[in-house]
């Protein structure tokens, strides 16, 4: 006779997000955290940022936004897959920046890059290849 135990996942809670050692499940296709790293705040993601994962992506950095006004880089280096839902949640956080004149960057990988470029928004985004440009750039 076998046993076996069946584990529930807790929802997140996004209030009072604080910074975190490993990536929180957002949900089953997406992890994010963030951390504070030359007076900015590093946002990392892995997985994948679709229309699934939209809403827990916007609901996660809004929250830790609102309680920071620190520059923001989005960290998508280890995305796997982007979609136009998450191009879409990526202009509502660049907007959502510009308006609070707060610095925004993007991370993005090669398929990330080829993703954001195809619809032109590298330059809306500020689409840099790695973390040290990026954070160079906020620096400067």
């Amino acid at each position: 006779m076998s046993s076996f135990s069946i584990t529930t996942l807790r929802p997140i809670a996004f209030r009072g997000a604080h910074p975190i050692t490993e990536l929180q499940r957002l949900t089953v296709s997406l992890r994010g955290g963030f951390e504070r790293r030359q007076g900015c705040l590093v946002f990392h993601f892995t997985g994948q940022l679709d229309a699934y994962s939209e809403k827990q992506f916007i609901t996660y950095v809004e929250d830790v936004l609102k309680a920071n006004s620190s520059s923001v880089v989005i960290d998508l280096s280890n995305i796997d897959f982007l979609d136009s839902s998450g191009l879409g949640a990526l202009v509502q956080t660049a907007k959502q920046c510009n308006s609070a004149k707060r610095s925004f960057i993007v991370v993005g990988n090669a398929r990330v890059i080829q993703t954001i470029k195809l619809v032109r928004l590298e330059e809306f985004l500020h689409l840099v290849p790695d973390l040290n440009t990026a954070l160079s750039q906020l620096a400067a």
